[in-house]
């Protein structure tokens, strides 16, 4: 691992059962791989391995099922690899859902101190930003409302004002901003671009290839739950194209 990585991902592998009934068991988490292995299983991702360094931007490129999301879930240590390692060197601001992981039943003002606080930022210092992220969510008149009743575009623009309020140096990006009408994703876009200017790093999964090209200098090309390209954004596109032309 370069000393200066803030990720390092190490030879990492994951795997899912297809069926919801066949979740693994505790005494599967210290058996053999061999004993481990069921036929209803699959490799989500396998013998993936790259580093990021602060103020990268890289955009995670691929179809839908190929292991993008599960990526960004590893990184933000929601998921635990089978094999390899996925270390994580600062702190990670994940946008990789459209609820942020707010609780339903909380109001929109209790879920912003919640997620905040999660991140470790104080309830004086919450304050000091709570006008600020509510204003950017255009929620003003629903601070006492519980979340599981704002509609799905005031819970993304919701989820952006909070996740990106926090100082966390790695910010994951994983297809929200699929969602919203086009004006408040552009101001999502020129808040990007300033933390960005800030020296953060940016983890972003779009099917948007101009979104792509607008944040991103390195691309990661998955497919088939393998990293087939780590490089240049536009060499990462080039390649996805021309294996999936007209996707």
């Amino acid at each position: 691992m370069t000393s200066s990585a803030v990720i390092t991902v190490t030879d990492a592998g994951i795997r899912f059962r297809r069926n919801h009934k066949g979740r693994r068991s505790f005494k599967d988490l210290f058996s053999t791989k061999a004993r481990r292995s069921k036929p209803n299983e699959f490799w989500a991702l396998q013998h993936v391995s790259f580093e990021v360094h602060p103020g990268e931007a890289i955009g995670v490129v691929g179809r839908n099922g190929q292991g993008k999301s599960t990526l960004l879930k590893l990184v933000a240590n929601v998921l635990i690899p089978d094999e390899g390692a996925v270390n994580v060197n600062a702190g990670v601001a994940p946008l990789i859902e459209i609820t942020g992981g707010f609780v339903d039943d909380l109001t929109v003002r209790d879920n912003v101190y919640l997620t905040a606080g999660l991140h470790g930022m104080t309830r004086e210092q919450v304050a000091a930003k709570f006008d600020d992220i509510i204003e950017f969510a255009e929620i003003e008149d629903f601070l006492d409302t519980p979340y599981k009743h704002l509609s799905s575009g005031m819970k993304v623009r919701l989820a952006f004002s909070v996740v990106t309020s926090l100082e966390e140096p790695v910010l994951l990006v994983d297809e929200v901003l699929a969602v919203g009408d086009k004006s408040f994703r552009n101001k999502c876009y020129r808040r990007i671009e300033e933390m960005l200017a800030e020296g953060r790093t940016l983890f972003f999964v779009s099917h948007s290839e101009g979104d792509l090209r607008r944040f991103c200098s390195r691309g990661l090309y998955l497919d088939k739950g393998s990293l087939k390209l780590d490089g240049p954004i536009e060499a990462v596109l080039d390649a996805y194209n021309e294996d999936y032309p007209g996707l």
